[in-house]
């Protein structure tokens, strides 16, 4: 075979593995908006230079872009041969992408296969993978059988995924996936939401690596968590599978949110401003009660009326309205929000599903 070679976006991902190393050469920016699962971001044209060379060409010519831009590729590709690459071995495969899989990943490839790695680059680059995935995304969906566990906020749906993991279940988890608790006041302090192509990419090397003979848990989610929307058959084939109905008293459920958001009871101007974001809904006389519990640090009884008032009414709507198998779904009541309470409802659920425990 003539190296580079060129491999299609369907033929990379039916084998991540194949390749010893994926070679995003990319900007850092376009890498941390999403890149291909396992890729590392070796850079021929960093953010400063993308946005020199880009103006060149716009404002003076392409031939002096090309010059300025040859320059600094090749530049960065031989500092990355001197670092990053120095002590691969002879039959090191590495794969190289870039945008559109032309000049960036091009350059890099062409001198990866002189030296003699054999050398693939992704035709079509980083397009032709969010083609892929969009695509593959909805065949997985359609390829395997999911069960929602579902309950009202502050139920424990989340802890419960969690320990449905660690015991051996396929768990697909949205809000993890997309670093937020999906309400008005679910955002992390300390983390900010991928973007919306890098939670597709995270949904996909989830689904991926799940068996279609075991069921995949899932968490009931409106088709958007913050800024980011759940895939739309992926959506309506969670939507349509059988669900698990979680029930937890309602002073248990304003524990548990508590050691959940422990960011919100120091932090009150955060939390007045979060609530503000709920004055259509319920006027300002009611937003005036709850700012004011939140400003003399009165967060338990401020917790309990958000529940009851707000919450609770609003998801009880939303899940009989998107859920269908809601209404017949199996109950697990949880007496408290204990470890040994988590894993009796995932000893439960396992069961329902006939799914070994793995040995803790």
């Amino acid at each position: 075979m003539k190296y580079p070679s060129l491999v299609s976006g369907a033929e990379l991902l039916s084998d991540l593995n194949a390749y010893d190393s994926i070679i995003d050469v990319r900007s850092e920016a376009e890498f941390a908006l999403d890149h291909i699962p396992g890729a590392i971001n070796c850079p021929v044209l960093n953010n400063d230079e993308r946005i020199h060379v880009g103006t060149l060409y716009k404002q003076t010519s392409a031939f002096d872009a090309k010059k300025i831009g040859a320059a600094l590729v090749a530049k960065n590709i031989a500092e990355h041969l001197q670092t990053t690459f120095l002590e691969k071995p002879r039959n090191w495969r590495p794969l190289v992408y870039c945008w559109r899989g032309g000049n960036r990943s091009g350059s890099m490839a062409h001198i990866l296969a002189k030296i003699g790695w054999p050398t693939m680059q992704l035709e079509g680059g980083y397009r032709e993978y969010r083609q892929e995935i969009i695509k593959q995304i909805a065949a997985l969906a359609n390829q395997h059988r999911f069960a929602v566990i579902c309950g009202t906020t502050g139920s424990g749906k989340s802890r419960l995924l969690t320990t449905l993991a660690k015991a051996g279940a396929q768990v697909l988890d949205l809000e993890n996936l997309a670093a937020h608790r999906g309400s008005v006041l679910g955002g992390l302090p300390d983390e900010e939401q991928p973007s919306q192509k890098l939670f597709e990419s995270r949904i996909w090397n989830v689904l991926r690596h799940c068996s279609a003979d075991q069921i995949i848990l899932v968490e009931s989610e409106s088709k958007k968590i913050g800024n980011l929307r759940v895939p739309e058959l992926l959506m309506e084939k969670i939507r349509s599978s059988e669900c698990i109905r979680l029930s937890l008293d309602t002073s248990e459920r304003v524990k548990l949110l508590l050691e959940d958001y422990p960011h919100l009871s120091r932090d009150t101007e955060q939390l007045m401003a979060l609530l503000s974001y709920l004055t259509p809904l319920h006027g300002h006389t009611k937003m005036r009660q709850w700012q004011s519990l939140a400003q003399s640090k009165d967060i338990s009884t401020l917790v309990e009326s958000l529940l009851v008032e707000h919450y609770d009414p609003a998801y009880l709507k939303s899940i009989e309205r998107n859920f269908e198998n809601y209404a017949k779904g199996t109950v697990v009541a949880m007496p408290d929000i204990t470890a040994r309470s988590f894993e009796e409802a995932t000893r439960q659920i396992m069961q329902q599903f006939d799914l070994a425990l793995t040995p803790s």
